[in-house]
């Protein structure tokens, strides 16, 4: 099988995480940078990324990387790069996106028209022609500018690997799926734990949590670019990758994980997200404030995504509900809380320093992820003979 190297960006602050998670699916990794880690893998490491990944933004084949400080340098890297290797004649090639950190050139748009065109100037050499139809396979491009190296990625996934496929309706502030995700994974809760998130708004922490207590690839109801382009990874790859994934799912289970929102209407959202995510016999939602949160079993988990004031407006109902949070909270003996939040005054309000709290970018917005950690269940002794 032909070999890569694969590039999965993420959120700032979960590189550990990822490279995690790259290393429990078997690949070398071979560099971990701010916001994106870089491994070595072939055909089924690029499917099985996509597919499997929980963390990930996406999947990048790194084309290659060079130094460029003006715009002369960035054409001729990228015209020296072999295109011909991934891109068809007719393929439809465009630069995405390019990210630029502590270098001269720093102009997206500039970058992207420059790159584009060294890339069309590359491929009319090889295939000799003046002009592209462009009606074949999608291949966007990607690049990343830090300290004046250009590093280049051909996208494989197309919609950020977020996009499970299963959040139809939002809220109005949703957390994505993939860091939903990563603030599970960033607990010890596993699904033999009890789970609640009391701002489910959309539903997406505890349907994330069913996918991974029922086993179930986050990547596996959804397609990728990649799947067209048959002369880089066959079909038959994908198909055994997605094979795979279907094996490994086991309905079976019954965790214990609940979602509450105040707003009935969310609460339908939640449901029917969690029907398309083929979870919703394994959460429970129901319409119930924050102020009534208790819950009769101990060692369970919160884990959510309250309010933050985006609106400023909201800002002046904060306090009051960060109160009401820690008051909760202490009533329920023996859990641990996972909160994630950009309010700075989060800490004062809850009445209690978190144990540990762990810088994350929510998008554009810093945030922080304050873990308050109860104590750990006893072991169920042996019985005797």
């Amino acid at each position: 099988m032909r070999r890569f190297e694969l590039i999965a960006p993420c959120h700032f602050g979960l590189e550990a995480l990822l490279k995690r998670e790259i290393d429990d699916l078997g690949y070398d990794i071979t560099e971990v940078a701010d916001g994106r880690v870089t491994f070595l893998g072939d055909e089924e490491a690029l499917c099985r990324a996509n597919i499997f990944l929980r963390t990930a933004e996406r999947i990048l084949i790194k084309i290659g990387s060079f130094h460029a400080e003006t715009f002369e340098e960035l054409f001729q890297g990228t015209k020296a790069l072999p295109w011909e290797e991934y891109i068809p004649a007719d393929g439809r090639f465009w630069v995405a996106k390019a990210a630029s950190v502590k270098s001269q050139l720093f102009s997206p748009s500039d970058i992207q028209s420059i790159m584009k065109k060294a890339m069309v100037e590359c491929l009319k050499e090889v295939y000799h022609v003046e002009w592209f139809p462009e009606d074949g396979d999608s291949f966007p491009v990607r690049a990343f500018l830090m300290k004046d190296e250009v590093t280049v990625g051909l996208d494989t996934t197309g919609d950020s690997l977020h996009k499970r496929g299963y959040r139809k309706l939002t809220a109005k502030a949703p957390i994505a799926e993939n860091l939903a995700a990563a603030l599970i994974m960033l607990t010890p809760w596993n699904g033999s734990r009890i789970l609640v998130d009391p701002f489910c708004g959309s539903g997406t922490i505890p349907i994330e949590a069913a996918m991974m207590a029922a086993n179930m690839a986050p990547g596996m109801h959804r397609h990728f670019t990649a799947e067209g382009w048959g002369h880089i990874v066959r079909e038959e790859v994908w198909r055994d990758a997605f094979e795979e994934a279907e094996d490994l799912v086991d309905m079976d289970v019954e965790p214990d994980i609940q979602g509450y929102d105040i707003d009935d209407d969310m609460v339908n959202i939640a449901r029917a997200n969690a029907r398309l995510a083929g979870v919703e016999k394994l959460i429970h939602f129901q319409r119930r404030d924050v102020a009534q949160l208790s819950h009769p079993k101990k060692y369970g988990f919160l884990i959510t995504n309250p309010p933050y004031g985006e609106r400023m407006h909201d800002r002046e109902e904060l306090p009051e509900l960060y109160e009401t949070i820690g008051k909760r909270f202490r009533e329920l003996d023996s859990w641990s809380m996972y909160l994630i939040s950009a309010y700075e005054n989060a800490e004062r309000y809850i009445g209690r320093k978190a144990d540990k709290n762990r810088k994350i970018y929510n998008g554009m917005m810093k945030a922080y992820y304050y873990q308050y950690l109860g104590p750990k269940p006893p072991k169920a002794g042996r019985s005797r003979p």
